[in-house]
């Protein structure tokens, strides 16, 4: 069903992906400019990918198992993106001209919450189906 607490997450997960990313900076430059996230391909092409398997995810509500894999899928996702942002920010001066971080390359990471909260609501209620049906 669409109106449970997992397609809350879902949704959280979704905006931080998608939407947030928009708002908050990913880091500064030498300038002192701020830089977002549609502005380097790959981090803004994972965000979005992210925010995709989010809302299909939400969409899959019917096919618990699928939703609960692709939720796996967007957490490994997110650990990738992170991997990228901190390999970016302890890469040697004079390579990336990043300068302070932003609070956007802790995006990942609260997408990453909530895509566990999400994931463990799932598989509550898919071991709420299986004992039921354990019981007819």
């Amino acid at each position: 069903m669409i109106q449970r607490i997992q397609t809350v997450y879902l949704l959280i997960a979704f905006v931080v992906s998608a939407v947030l990313i928009f708002v908050f900076p990913v880091w500064e430059n030498a300038a002192g400019e701020p830089v977002f996230a549609q502005e380097q391909l790959i981090p803004f092409g994972m965000f979005l990918i992210s925010g995709a398997l989010s809302l299909i995810s939400i969409l899959m509500f019917k096919n618990r198992k699928l939703q609960f894999v692709l939720g796996r899928l967007n957490i490994i996702l997110n650990f990738f993106l992170l991997g990228v942002f901190v390999y970016w920010s302890l890469s040697l001066p004079g390579e990336m001209d990043i300068s302070e971080k932003g609070i956007g390359m802790f995006l990942p990471i609260v997408s990453i919450v909530f895509l566990v909260l999400a994931n463990k609501a799932i598989k509550r209620d898919e071991d709420l189906v299986k004992s039921v049906d354990r019981l007819r």
